[in-house]
């Protein structure tokens, strides 16, 4: 079905980057954090990411010159407010061209916002311009909707008409919501199996999808697209290396986004991101690279993967990358029912202790200067949970908050790249909870690979302690292969920690329906991911009670 009725001028709530997003970032550049390294470096970072000068003169593209489909890498949409929602997509006709096969031309594209997946009642409309700047990307707020509604969305160029994505608008601010379910995602290597979690996620009814990080991973990907073992494909060499580039990240991004499960699940439900460590390197911290590169090396890569991850996620302006720095912590409401505060521990953290080894908590590790947060986002944190009303709060991050030891044998030993590694930040995270009077806390956590769920106790070494929230791992979407039920560490942690009450080491997601009386967590487990077609079965189910934190068997 065509689009109808003439192309608009580009509409107020449509995306540029010379007019609301730079303006919107000129305002954040007198607030950039320049991390505590040379103002040289930051600089060389900075420069890496600045659009092209005279980026608004450059030619546009006829639309009826565009032969091959534009939209291959899906659509997506995210972070619902009351009154609006982003929608993305990015165009490349080839996707796997540096340039997507569009060159340093940029495109007009329409876009539409209705009721029907028809489209018979539209909303919105307007047109907007894709940037070579930005790898064609194209990010439209669309303001002035209702709240709480489902709303169906589709870009054009020329005769292409994109793929019908799906969103919807958060309830108005401090209604008395009854209900919603969300789900969890994280971890995806493509090299490692298949995104049947994605396909089964996109037949879920949920409200919301919040990916909690490595949505891509830099590592290289063969030409047989590792673990896919591709025969009837064969993927170009550019994918078979590191990603360090802003022309790696993009390629790499486009290789991920052309998943049709990944595309599927995009295109049914809004996301709301967060990254950890693969989108830039593994896990690096703040200004510090895993591989001892020089400051101002690691933060000119880490300026071009934060501008890609930008590029290609359906995320605002305030967003917006400027050079090494992102400000991607942020909090959204469903009414009353919940407040999502949306962590970035990644970016601000001090470096891991112990050289960044499975060590006993010690001196190093304990340091009360270290932080996982940062400051700023610390107090952003606990000064929003003292104005909080909301139910539940729900904390989406990336690595694990309850403490988890891995021996049997004192002292045992910890992650120091999780929360256990920063145990001071973490403290004064609990005390704030506890000082906020926050009832109903929920953390959501990726980055393992495995399924977990915590209670989260006030003294971890002591179950008696009082229960001040839980905290589930929503295990990966691929990472890690297939998996087992039981890892073989299994035993030693569930006696090693009695706050943990569930894990399970195979791959899928976690699905959360918060209700004002109580939350249930479903563990959705696929069979396997190696091969295409796996099953999906809920594998463990756990209630935690409004006013009464703790787990309980649903």
């Amino acid at each position: 079905m065509a689009l109808t009725g003439r192309r608009n001028a580009p509409s107020e709530h449509a995306f540029s980057p010379h007019d609301d997003v730079l303006r919107t970032a000129a305002q954040h550049v007198a607030r950039r954090r320049f991390l505590t390294v040379t103002a040289a470096a930051a600089m060389l970072a900075f420069t890496t990411n600045r659009p092209a000068r005279g980026a608004t003169a450059a030619p546009e593209r006829d639309a009826a010159r565009i032969s091959a489909d534009p939209f291959t890498l899906g659509v997506a949409s995210g972070d619902p407010l009351p009154e609006s929602v982003l929608i993305w997509t990015r165009l490349a006709p080839e996707p796997f061209a540096a340039d997507g096969g569009l060159g340093q031309e940029r495109v007009v594209v329409d876009w539409e916002v209705a009721t029907d997946e028809r489209f018979v009642r539209v909303e919105q409309r307007g047109a907007a311009t894709a940037h070579p700047d930005y790898a064609h990307s194209l990010h439209v707020d669309v303001k002035g909707l209702k709240p709480d509604s489902r709303y169906y969305y589709r870009f054009r160029v020329g005769a292409w008409i994109s793929p019908t994505g799906r969103t919807r608008t958060a309830p108005a601010a401090g209604s008395d919501t009854s209900g919603m379910r969300l789900a969890a995602v994280a971890c995806q290597a493509y090299q490692d199996g298949y995104y049947t979690a994605h396909r089964h996620l996109a037949q879920e009814d949920v409200d919301v999808v919040f990916h909690l990080g490595d949505y891509l991973y830099e590592y290289a990907v063969d030409s047989a697209g590792g673990a896919r073992r591709y025969t009837d494909r064969t993927l170009p060499d550019v994918f078979n290396r590191e990603t360090t580039t802003l022309a790696d990240y993009r390629l790499r991004y486009a290789l991920y986004k052309s998943d049709p499960d990944l595309m599927a699940a995009h295109a049914q439900h809004p996301f709301l991101v967060t990254w950890d460590d693969h989108e830039t390197e593994n896990n690096y911290a703040g200004a510090a690279a895993e591989n001892g590169s020089s400051p101002e090396q690691f933060l000119a890569r880490r300026a071009a993967a934060y501008r890609a991850y930008w590029e290609n996620q359906p995320l605002r302006a305030e967003q917006l990358p400027q050079g090494p720095d992102a400000r991607l912590y942020r909090r959204l409401a469903w009414g009353s029912l919940a407040q999502f505060d949306i962590l970035d521990t990644r970016q601000y953290r001090s470096d891991q202790a112990y050289k960044d080894q499975p060590h006993a908590p010690g001196t190093e590790s304990d340091d009360p200067a270290r932080t996982l947060t940062g400051a700023a986002q610390e107090r952003w944190l606990l000064d929003g949970w003292r104005a909080s009303s909301a139910v539940w709060n729900v904390m989406p991050q990336q690595v694990c908050f309850a403490q988890r030891k891995f021996d049997l044998t004192a002292p045992a030993r910890v992650s120091m790249d999780a929360w256990d590694g920063y145990r001071a930040s973490r403290e004064r995270v609990m005390a704030g909870a506890k000082a906020a009077g926050i009832d109903n806390w929920m953390i959501l956590t990726g980055d393992v690979h495995v399924g977990y769920a915590f209670d989260l106790k006030d003294d971890f070494d002591d179950p008696g302690s009082r229960t001040l929230g839980t905290e589930f791992t929503c295990t990966s979407v691929a990472s890690g292969g297939d998996g087992a039920q039981k890892p073989t560490n299994w035993d030693t942690y569930m006696k090693a920690n009695p706050h943990m009450k569930h894990y399970d080491g195979r791959r899928g997601y976690i699905r959360v329906e918060l209700g004002r009386d109580k939350a249930q967590v479903d563990f959705r487990t696929v069979s396997g991911i190696t091969k295409p077609g796996g099953a999906i079965s809920t594998t463990a189910s756990f209630v935690t009670e409004a006013g009464s934190p703790g787990l309980k068997s649903a």
